[in-house]
C-alpha cells in the first residue's frame, strides 16, 4: 500500500512538473541580458528577390512580439539573427480539378529552406542556429503570396521555439 501511495505521489509531482515546463516555467527563453536583436537580411540563394524582404520582417515582428525582443541597429544590438534563405520552390501540384477535360491544379505548394543563426553580441557566442528548416505552405492558383506567408510563418515559429529551448 505503501508503495502505491508513493507511486501516486511521484506522478503528481512528475505531472506537475511537466506541466510547468509546457508552460515556460522551467527558465526557458533567452539570457536575461538579450533585450534587442537586430535582424540582418538573410543572404538570399534564391531566384525570389521578395522573400528577403518578408522573412526579414516576419522575423523582426515574431522577435518583437513573441520574446519581447526591441528592434535595434546591428551595432546596439545585444543579439543579432542573421542567415540564409537556402531554397525556394514553389508550383508543386497537391490538389486537382475533378473535371477530366480540365486538368489544372487548384492547390499548390511551396517550399522555404533557411539557415538560421542567433547571435549574442553581449557574450560572443552562439544562442541557437540551425541548418535546413523547412517551411511549407500550401494555396491556390495565382496566390502564391499566401503560401509564401504560411511557409515564412513556419519557419518564424520554429526559430522562437528553438530560441527559447536553449536556456
Amino acid at each position: 500500500m505503501h508503495a502505491i501511495h508513493s507511486l501516486r505521489r511521484l506522478a503528481v509531482v512528475l505531472a506537475a512538473a511537466g506541466s510547468a515546463c509546457a508552460y515556460g516555467f522551467s527558465g526557458g527563453g533567452l539570457p536575461s541580458h538579450v533585450r534587442t536583436v537586430a535582424v540582418i537580411p538573410f543572404s538570399n540563394e534564391t531566384a525570389s528577390p521578395e522573400i528577403t524582404r518578408e522573412f526579414t520582417d516576419a522575423l523582426r515582428e515574431g522577435l518583437s512580439k513573441r520574446l519581447g525582443l526591441r528592434d535595434a541597429s546591428e551595432e546596439k544590438a545585444s543579439a543579432i539573427a542573421r542567415g540564409t534563405i537556402v531554397r525556394y520552390e514553389m508550383d508543386v501540384p497537391v490538389a486537382y480539378s475533378a473535371d477530366r477535360q480540365q486538368a489544372t491544379a487548384t492547390r499548390r505548394r511551396l517550399q522555404i529552406v533557411v539557415d538560421v543563426e542567433l547571435y549574442d553580441q553581449t557574450l560572443g557566442r552562439t544562442i541557437w542556429q540551425k541548418k535546413g528548416i523547412v517551411g511549407e505552405g500550401e494555396y491556390s492558383e495565382r496566390f502564391e503570396a499566401e503560401g509564401r506567408k504560411q511557409a515564412i510563418g513556419r519557419i518564424v515559429n520554429e526559430v522562437i521555439e528553438g530560441a527559447q529551448s536553449q536556456w
